[in-house]
Formats: structure tokens, sequence, C-alpha cells
């Protein structure tokens, strides 16, 4: 009684999704051992287990990264106030946001010194050292690092002052390699969320608006949320020549003339852990997609003081391991208890075995995503358990389109568009006519934001949503994060 009175209460302490989203969330970062809070506003200490999901999600990313032929580098942490002053827009872009460094221990520094919120500038001016001939092209290089971008609301993973994250930044030799790198990257992020994080993404490119601060264009991958917001997943430029006629990165081509390089940059940060949180989650906690998951089995013991049991549980670690990722809780706390913590952090699989399932051959494999139990005979197990962690990842990723399709909607004018935000927030599919002074007035009236303009196109309607004047585009409009 005591086991099942703890167990509820566990649970009880997460918020319904239903009651209060953003407070369900904050209970299940928190709940799930994923974070706990620093004493730094707005910052926070990823825990292990939040880790270990990061660096699943990372060498999963960094394999498919080198796989494309990019290299890893490191830039520094520090940017001189003068290099960041280099290129207008992008200085513009991102001045609100970023932190100075004004002081050497007790000295105060000659040039102010900015904590990277991104490496642009570093590599341009690394570029313009390194890259002098059509043969020093492509220039292929991704980091892995931290940036520091000074948030007023911040959110764990959603929005704090430093995030981890990857950037890729490379230099071809003309606008169409360097368009052919965007869109490719972009590919690659769209991969790697549908096929190991389960959660179905829209392609498209930002309104200028929208764009990166610097960029000629930046395309998107977007995907909707459990209450209907959208969110921004992974982002990849297309800088053109701007910066490198800013950095003055030339080389010489074939014919022996001058010619600027072409640039981009794309990026994928630990905000994604926010949306696989949001999108597969539920109101016992996490639910974690089996191909990302950092424990994809947990065996539970049950009467594990009788003789035998501990034992058996662990030559079942033994050899599952050659299946799947398996771990063992042979700690002294009730079944109960082990049942619900494991629910709350999502992992994919439990297996419960006792002296009666060792008796019988057998054991029971419970899969997260349903909650649904199934007696699986040992001489079976192998194969079912690869099968069962298939199914849960294809039923997250059906589940996830689902939703998705449910609350993507049309509107044809502006009172439209309001009153099916409010009715059933999601995307919104609407015509547009291209102006600034329409997308701002959208987003004044409603809260709701340019997403994309999708790569797949519809004619949804003639007329723009707002003005009324003949339509350009079709947008995906939504509330975000």
């Amino acid at each position: 009684m005591r086991c099942q009175k703890m167990a509820k209460e566990f649970v009880k302490d997460v918020t319904a999704m239903d009651e209060d989203f953003a407070q369900w969330y904050t209970d299940v970062v928190t709940k799930a051992d994923l974070i706990d809070y620093s004493s730094v506003r707005g910052s926070m200490i990823i825990r292990p287990y939040g880790y270990a999901l990061w660096d699943n999600i990372k060498n999963e990313l960094d394999h498919r990264i080198k796989e494309t032929g990019h290299e890893n580098v490191y830039m520094p942490l520090f940017i001189p106030e003068s290099l960041l002053q280099k290129e207008k827009d992008h200085v513009e872009g991102f001045a609100p946001e970023v932190a100075w460094v004004t002081h050497g221990g007790s000295e105060p520094l000659a040039e102010r010194l900015v904590v990277r919120p991104t490496s642009e500038v570093l590599f341009c001016e690394h570029y313009s050292n390194i890259i002098h001939s059509y043969r020093d092209l492509p220039k292929l290089y991704n980091q892995w690092a931290n940036v520091v971008r000074w948030e007023k609301t911040t959110r764990p993973f959603l929005r704090t002052l430093e995030f981890l994250w990857q950037e890729g930044h490379t230099a071809h030799a003309t606008d169409e390699d360097a368009m052919e790198e965007t869109i490719k990257m972009l590919n690659v992020y769209a991969e790697l969320c549908e096929t190991i994080l389960a959660i179905p993404v829209v392609k498209g490119q930002k309104t200028e608006k929208e764009k990166f601060a610097g960029a000629k264009a930046t395309f998107t991958i977007e995907s909707l949320m459990h209450d209907g917001k959208a969110l921004q997943s992974g982002t990849s430029h297309h800088f053109g020549t701007g910066f490198a006629e800013a950095f003055g990165i030339q080389y010489t081509d074939k014919e022996g003339k001058l010619q600027y390089v072409h640039q981009t940059s794309w990026g994928f940060t630990t905000r994604i852990i926010g949306a696989l949180i949001m999108v597969h989650g539920d109101d016992r906690g996490l639910v974690i997609p089996p191909k990302a998951a950092p424990t994809q089995v947990m065996i539970v013991p049950i009467a594990q003081h009788k003789e035998g049991v501990l034992d058996f549980a662990y030559d079942l670690k033994k050899s599952l391991g050659q299946v799947a990722r398996v771990n063992i809780d042979a700690s002294d706390k009730k079944p109960g208890w082990k049942f619900n913590e494991y629910e709350m952090k999502g992992i994919p699989v439990r297996l419960e075995v006792g002296p009666k399932d060792i008796e019988n051959k057998q054991v029971v494999l419970v899969r997260r995503d349903t909650l649904e139990k199934v007696i699986v005979p040992l001489e079976q197990l192998d194969t079912k358990l690869v099968e069962l962690l298939d199914d849960i990842q294809s039923n997250l990723y059906n589940k996830a389109l689902m939703h998705r399709e449910e609350r993507t909607s049309i509107a044809e004018n502006l009172v439209e568009l309001k009153e099916t935000l409010e009715a059933k927030p999601g995307f919104i599919k609407a015509m547009w006519c291209g102006e600034l002074a329409c997308e701002e007035k959208i987003k004044e009236d409603t809260g709701a934001t340019s997403r994309c303009i999708p790569f797949e196109q519809e004619q949804v309607s003639d007329k723009c949503v707002c003005c009324g004047k003949d339509a350009k585009q079709m947008v995906y409009w939504a509330k975000a994060y």
C-alpha cells in the first residue's frame, strides 16, 4: 500500500497537460531528471539523463555531418567588438542579446569582448586567412559548442541564456554550390527529426522579416507541439557573398580572377529536446522514441530478494545488450515506485521478471507509449523486443503526424485566421501577398508569426489572408515558442 501511495504521489506532482501546459512542461523537465536550475537566471544544469539524451542526438547528427564531408573544428569563446562590427546587419540582429566582457581580472579591457552568440565572424576571419585559391574550396567546417544569448524570458531547453549546439560554416566557389549545401543540411536535420526523434517537420523558407541577420535566405524545419504552438527546430542559411565582402574572403578562380566566396551556416540546438518533450510527452511524463532513448529497455526485477531473480535479471541484461540499450534497476525501491519513475523518464520498454516468470520461461514487456503489457516467451524475446521497439518508434511518429494534421487548418481572411487560432491552435495555411505590412498586421492582430513558406506550395486561395490583394505564396502561420 505504501508503495502504491508513493507512486501515485510521484505522478500527482505533475500538472495535467490540458490544465496548464507550461507548468506541465516545467514539472516534467525537473521530475524526469533532465535538468536542475542554476544560480544564474535563465541558466540550467543539464543532468546526466538529459545530457545522455543530448549525447544520442549529437552522435546521430555528428555522424551525418561527417558523412556529408564536413570536418569538426573549434572556434574561440570570445569575439572582439571590432570584429563583430564588420557585418552591419549581423551585429544589429544580435545586439540586444549579446553578453559583454569588460574586465580581465581587475583590469578594464582595451576593447570589449563578446561571449559568442554565434560564430559567423570568427569563421569569416579564419576563412579570410586560409582561402586563397579555387583549390581551397569548398571549406566544409562544423563546430560543436555553447553560445550565450541574453534572453529576457527563459524556459529550460527552449530559451536559455546559454545553450549547446552545432554550427556549420561552409565556403563555396559558386552561388549554386552554396544553395545546394544549404538545402542539403536542412534535409539532414529533417531526416534526423523524423527518423530518430519521430517528430514530423514542415520544410520551407523564412520570410525576409524572419530570416537570419545578414543572410541572403534562411530555410527552416518547423514542428508542432502538443499545445498547438510551433517550434523552429533547425535552420540553414544561405549567406551569398555578404560576409565574404565584409571580411575580404576571396579566392583566385581558374582564370586567375579574384572572386568572393559564397557561404552558408546551419545550426541545431538543445532546444530540440524541448520539442521532443512537447511532441511526445503525456500526463505521466516523458515519452522518448526508442532510437533517441539513452536506455531503451529498463529491467525491473520483481521479488528480487528471492534466490536466483537478480542473477537471472543480470543475465537478461547481458544477452539483450546485443540488440538494445538495456539497463537494470536492482535498487531496494519497491517495484511500483520504479514503474512510475521509468514512465516519468519515458523509457520506451519496461521489462518485468519475477520468480513465476522465470518458472514459466517468460517475461513481461510494458511499452511506454500505450502502457500495454505483453507476455513474451524467453525463446522469442530478442526478436519480439526489436519488433516492439520498431513499432513504438513508428507509432510515435504516426501519432505526432496525425496530431499535426488534425491541428492544421486553412484560413482565407484575417477574421478566419484569428478565430481558428483561438478555437484550434495549430498551423494555419493561408495565402500572402508578400508585403511586410501584412505580415506585421497578422502578428499584431492574432499573435501568430509566419513560420515558413513551405517548399510544397498549395493554392488554398487566390487572395492574401490579410489585405485581400492577389496572393503570391502560401505560408504556414502559428503562434510559436
